[in-house]
C-alpha cells in the first residue's frame, strides 16, 4: 500500500466500511489545547504548565514522571512550571498525552489488563531507540509506541465478539494478528488506531507508521519515506524489547522480521544488547495513575 492511498483508505473505512459503527472517542479538549500551542512558531512552556495544571491528576502525574528515576535529574522538580522546563516542551507534551489517552480511553478486559503499562512502555523503548538514531524525532516515536495499538481497546469496546477475536489472535502461531481481526471483522486494531490519530489531529506520520506496523513489506519500499520505515521498524524493535522484558513468548513477527528492522536502522544485535541494560531500568520504572 502507498502512503498516498492511506488517508483513502482511512477516510472510506470511516464512512462506510466496517469501522463506520466503531465510536471513536473525540480527542480529549485538553490534548487538543497542548496541541494548538505545540503548532504555534514559539510555544511558551508557560502556557504548556497552565494547561498541564488545569488538571490536578494530569499535573500529579507529570511531576511524579519528571521526578521519577527515568529522568534521574539533579534535583526535583517541585511545580509543574519546573517540570515542564526540566523536561522540556516536547517531553513535557508527550508524558501528558499518554495520561490523557490512558483516561480518555478506558479498558475492562482481562485479556488487556496491563496494556497501558505495556503502551508506556513501548513508546518510551521507541522515544529512547530514535534517540540513538541519526535525524529521528523521538516525541513522534514516542506518540507512535503509544498509538501504535490503540485500535484494540476501541475494538473491544465497539465490536461485538471482538474479545474473542483478540483471544484467538494473541494465541494463534500460524497466522499474523490482523490477519486473524481481518478474518472475522473485516478490519484490524492497525486501521483503527489510524483512525484515532488522524482523528485526534496527530502528527500524520503517526497515523502512517500506526496504519503500516504490521507490513513489514514497506521497509523495503523507497516509495515510503525513510521516517516511516524506521517508525515500523523501531516499533518492532520496542515490542520485542517490552515483551522480553514482561516474559511475552513467542514473538513471531521479530523472529520472522527482525533481521529486516535491524537491517533498516543499520544496526546490528550488539547494539541491541547494551540498549537492553538501559532499557531495564526505563521498564520497571513505569508506574501509571
Amino acid at each position: 500500500m502507498k502512503v498516498g492511498d492511506i488517508d483513502r483508505e482511512l477516510d472510506e473505512a470511516k464512512r462506510a466500511g466496517p469501522v463506520r459503527d466503531i465510536v471513536i472517542p473525540p480527542c480529549p479538549e485538553l490534548l487538543t489545547a497542548l496541541q494548538l500551542e505545540m503548532q504555534k512558531a514559539d510555544p511558551d512552556p508557560a502556557e504548556i504548565a497552565r494547561i498541564a495544571g488545569s488538571d490536578v491528576a494530569m499535573a500529579a502525574a507529570l511531576l511524579r514522571t519528571a521526578n521519577s528515576p527515568l529522568y534521574a535529574r539533579a534535583r526535583p522538580a517541585n511545580t509543574v512550571s519546573e517540570a515542564v522546563v526540566m523536561l522540556g516542551m516536547g517531553q513535557a507534551v508527550a508524558i501528558l498525552t499518554g495520561f490523557l489517552t490512558r483516561h480518555a480511553i478506558r479498558i475492562n478486559s482481562p485479556l488487556v489488563e496491563h496494556f497501558w503499562e505495556t503502551s508506556t512502555r513501548r513508546s518510551l523503548a521507541m522515544a529512547y531507540i530514535a534517540r540513538q538514531l541519526y535525524g529521528m524525532n523521538a516525541e513522534v516515536a514516542q506518540t507512535c509506541g503509544l498509538f501504535m495499538h490503540v485500535g484494540i481497546p476501541i475494538m473491544l469496546q465497539g465490536l461485538r465478539d471482538y474479545d474473542g477475536t483478540l483471544a484467538e489472535a494473541l494465541a494463534r502461531q500460524d497466522r499474523g494478528f490482523t490477519e486473524t481481526e481481518n478474518a472475522v471483522h473485516r478490519t484490524d486494531h492497525a486501521v483503527v488506531g489510524a483512525i484515532v490519530a488522524k482523528t485526534w489531529h496527530l502528527p500524520p506520520v503517526v497515523a502512517i507508521a500506526v496504519r503500516l506496523h504490521h507490513d513489514f513489506t514497506v521497509l523495503q519500499d523507497s516509495a515510503v519515506p525513510a521516517e516511516i520505515r524506521s517508525l515500523v521498524a523501531i516499533a518492532a524493535l520496542a515490542e520485542h524489547l517490552v515483551a522480553d522484558f514482561e516474559g511475552v513468548q513467542p514473538q513471531r513477527e521479530w523472529e520472522q522480521h527482525g533481521t529486516q528492522c535491524l537491517a533498516c536502522l543499520q544496526i546490528d544485535e550488539s547494539e541491541v544488547d547494551h540498549w537492553v541494560d538501559a532499557l531495564h531500568s526505563v521498564f520497571e520504572s513505569v508506574t501509571l495513575a
